[in-house]
C-alpha cells in the first residue's frame, strides 16, 4: 500500500474549507460546488473541525433545525482525527475503521495538505489487489 501523499498527487491542490462561522447552507453549497462530502473547518489558519454531509444528516435534517440558521460551529466533528502525508493507506483503512469515519485530513503540522475519503482508500486497495493478482497471473503463466 502506498502512502497518502500519493493518493493527494493529481488532485486539484487547493483544500476544501470553511470558517465555523458560515451557515450550515452555505458549507452544503461549498461541498455540492466541489462534489465532495466533507471538509476541514477552519479558524485563523487552523484546523478546528471538519464538517460532512453525515454531520448535516444527523444534527441539522433529522433534528429539524434550519441549515440557513445554524452554523457549522454548532454542527461540526471537533476532535478531529488526522494523518500525515506519510501514512499508509492500509494504516488509514484502519483508523477509519476503528473511528467510525469516512473522511481524513491529511496535515504537515499545522498545513492541511488535503482530504482523503474512504473512497480514495478503497480505490487503492483495490488497484493494489488487482496488480498482486496480475503478478500472480504471470508467474504461474511461465
Amino acid at each position: 500500500m502506498k502512502p497518502v501523499q500519493q493518493l493527494l498527487k493529481g488532485r486539484n491542490s487547493k483544500v476544501v474549507q470553511v470558517s465555523p462561522s458560515v451557515t450550515v447552507f452555505e458549507a452544503l453549497r461549498l461541498l455540492a460546488e466541489h462534489e465532495v462530502g466533507a471538509m476541514t473547518v477552519m479558524d485563523q489558519g487552523k484546523l478546528v473541525g471538519v464538517v460532512s454531509e453525515r454531520d448535516y444528516t444527523r444534527k441539522v435534517a433529522l433534528q429539524g433545525r434550519n441549515s440557513k440558521e445554524t452554523l457549522v460551529a454548532d454542527i461540526m466533528t471537533r476532535e478531529v482525527v488526522t494523518v500525515t502525508a506519510d501514512t499508509r493507506t492500509r494504516a488509514c483503512m484502519a483508523l477509519m475503521s476503528q473511528k467510525n469515519i469516512r473522511h481524513l485530513p491529511v496535515v504537515d503540522g499545522s498545513a492541511v495538505l488535503g482530504m482523503i475519503s474512504i473512497r480514495d482508500i478503497m480505490n487503492d486497495i483495490i488497484a493494489d489487489h488487482e496488480q498482486t493478482i496480475s503478478h500472480l497471473t504471470t508467474y504461474i503463466s511461465r
